[in-house]
């Protein structure tokens, strides 16, 4: 069964309409799809009809920003009561702030050359509350600074280049106990994006497990295959459960959906204890 339980849609920095994305997973043959829009819920009602409408089992879900140690890394929630008030109240607490680190951003690519690029994300921006990097480097691509989105996270918007601001999110307890409380699993993000020594990240897996945190993403867009078998290693390790999710945020924007391996048969995956 083809299960993606991590994509986006314009609600947070993805390119496409909540229903859109659910054609588009539809059509890859994805039987089992979440929708995990960055800090926020509101796509979840438009993508839970179009996903019925196309024959797919839907799942609520999210992916809460946090700030761990200094670095920024994420957390999915899946089966997640949309309507539950404490993920709510958490969730409108991460979204403060972006659109002044956003003219900070800005500030910072004037200095290397690059103008307009404020109005440039606000114009990609869906929900301009939700601007993001995402937004600034698709600006970046559009005008020819550089030459593809995964150029500009190169060349710009990361530590140490122009256009990085940091930002601090949720802290980690607090984001596995939103998800918890709102009755969902939470699930820690392409672990391998964050760039952790084997150490650090011994260190955020044990904090995550003792939080409360159930599964690790093993297969996802980012991953490369040698991931793909060193994260099933760790969750093994730590007994966690497993997910996969594409990660899609638009055409040509990385990983599509319906392209990733299954998981290993021989994980334990998140979605064990659904009935499905």
């Amino acid at each position: 069964m083809n299960i993606d339980l991590h994509c986006h849609s314009n609600v947070s920095d993805g390119a496409l309409a909540p229903a859109a994305v659910a054609r588009r997973a539809a059509r890859a043959g994805v039987a089992v799809w979440a929708l995990t829009d960055h800090d926020q819920l509101d796509g979840l009602a438009e993508a839970r009809a179009a996903a019925l409408e196309q024959g797919m089992q839907f799942v609520d879900g999210v992916e809460i920003s946090v700030t761990w140690r200094g670095s920024t890394v994420h957390v999915l929630g899946l089966r997640i009561d949309p309507g539950n008030a404490s993920l709510a109240a958490g969730l409108a607490s991460v979204r403060g702030g972006r659109v002044e680190r956003a003219r900070a951003m800005a500030r910072d690519l004037s200095k290397a050359g690059i103008e307009g690029a404020f109005e440039g994300a606000m114009e990609r921006a869906e929900n301009p509350a939700m601007v993001s990097r995402t937004h600034f480097a698709r600006y970046l691509a559009d005008v020819g600074a550089v030459a593809d989105m995964s150029d500009a996270f190169r060349r710009f918007l990361v530590p140490g280049k122009p256009g990085y601001v940091p930002h601090e999110w949720a802290v980690l307890a607090d984001a596995v106990q939103w998800i918890r409380a709102a009755g969902g699993q939470a699930v820690l993000a392409h672990p391998g994006r964050y760039g952790l020594s084997a150490g650090a990240m011994d260190a955020l897996l044990l904090e995550f497990q003792a939080a409360g945190g159930e599964a690790i993403e093993v297969v996802t867009g980012s991953h490369s295959p040698e991931q793909f078998r060193h994260f099933a290693a760790l969750a093994v390790h730590y007994d966690f459960s497993v997910s996969r999710g594409s990660d899609f945020h638009g055409p040509d924007e990385g990983a599509e959906f319906g392209t990733l391996p299954p998981l290993d048969p021989a994980l334990r995956p998140v979605w064990r204890e659904w009935g499905l």
